[in-house]
């Protein structure tokens, strides 16, 4: 085998190569050792989310401009060694380089889905990390374990976890923690220095719409790709999206559709009838405009189906499941275990079919 003794240099550059390499593959929250994200960086966070991403986007071409330096030297070393300077040339075009690219809209999605880990108690901007991965019996016991590993009380931590870590994804204000008002809440904390009115902006400019309508049609899209097809925070849904509100199955207890069903589904019903009883009032008030009864009667027709779908929903669905109090072991993997709740989630295509 003709391997020829290089210098030093070579040993080097492999070394900071492999190194930014490393640093770049941990920059996502697929990689076993990724910490944070890296628009909350102190060495890239500013006063809003447009300028963190902005420096980010800089940290990015400097990076690949380091590695296209690297594997060009690398190059010329090997080229050198062997003689082959008349046969090869050492440069290496951007392309090539495998490094990630800052991308406006996969970046936002990405801090998104972060924002939504920190919901869960999955992550924290209190310690990096992973945080909350482990099963446990109760809500209580996975905050207590919360707490220990973030090392200070809930009370004091910058970014609370959801209580239940059942979030809903509703196309409307029905909840005073769903999903967007907990969005907000975590640009109020991470970015104090602007306004949250500011960095919504940035976002639904990046995502193309509005930051309710992604969550509730692009969000579980993107984690389904993210994570291929094998999510770790869940949507439970009726069937035509009536109702919907995202669990973590790393939280999820015997008891999880239960609190889904008593503590937000139920309720959420309730209000649709009371929303319902309203828009009955407003089509008979002739003190009306024609155009806002045409509009309230509308509305009415909308969370009639609603209603009609959820509450068979409940009965074929939600309920026996409820009742049931599934267990799941995390041993099992996400496949077993998605499958044993699929009658109230949201479809996966293809995750039924026998691997090879």
């Amino acid at each position: 085998i003709p391997i020829v003794s290089l210098n030093a240099d070579a040993e080097t550059i492999a070394e900071e190569a492999v190194s930014i390499a490393r640093a770049d593959w941990d920059n996502f929250e697929t990689s076993w050792d990724f910490s944070d994200h890296p628009l909350l960086r102190p060495e890239l966070k500013a006063a809003t989310l447009e300028a963190s991403w902005q420096n980010w986007e800089e940290q990015c071409v400097s990076a690949i401009r380091q590695m296209q330096r690297l594997e060009t030297e690398n190059n010329r070393l090997f080229i050198a060694a062997y003689g082959l300077e008349d046969e090869l040339q050492p440069e290496v075009p951007e392309e090539q380089i495998t490094l990630a690219r800052a991308d406006q809209r996969n970046d936002i999605a990405a801090f998104l889905s972060y924002a939504t880990g920190c919901m869960m108690g999955r992550y924290s901007l209190d310690q990096t990390g992973l945080i909350l991965a482990d099963s446990c019996e109760s809500q209580a016991a996975h905050l207590a374990a919360f707490e220990e590993k973030v090392g200070r009380p809930l009370g004091q931590v910058q970014f609370k976890p959801d209580a239940d870590a059942i979030i809903p994804v509703l196309d409307g204000e029905w909840f005073e923690d769903d999903i967007v008002a907990r969005t907000r809440e975590f640009l109020e904390v991470t970015f104090p220095e602007s306004t949250v009115t500011e960095n919504l902006r940035f976002i639904e400019d990046l995502l193309g719409k509005d930051i309710r309508k992604y969550f509730c049609t692009d969000f579980y899209k993107d984690h389904l790709q993210t994570y291929k097809k094998r999510p770790i925070y869940w949507m439970v849904q009726s069937p035509k999206k009536g109702f919907a509100c995202l669990i973590y199955l790393h939280r999820y207890t015997k008891d999880t559709l239960n609190q889904v069903l008593n503590n937000y589904f139920r309720p959420y019903l309730q209000k649709l009838e009371a929303r319902l009883t309203q828009l009955g009032l407003d089509q008979l008030n002739d003190g009306l405009p024609t155009r806002e009864r045409t509009a309230a009667r509308k509305e009415a027709e909308k969370i009639a189906k609603v209603l009609k779908e959820c509450q068979a929903w409940e009965q074929d669905a939600l309920l026996p499941l409820a009742q049931q109090r599934i267990a799941l072991d995390l041993d099992d993997g996400v496949k077993v275990n998605y499958l044993k709740l699929q009658d109230v989630l949201a479809p996966i295509p293809g995750l039924a079919a026998k691997e090879d």
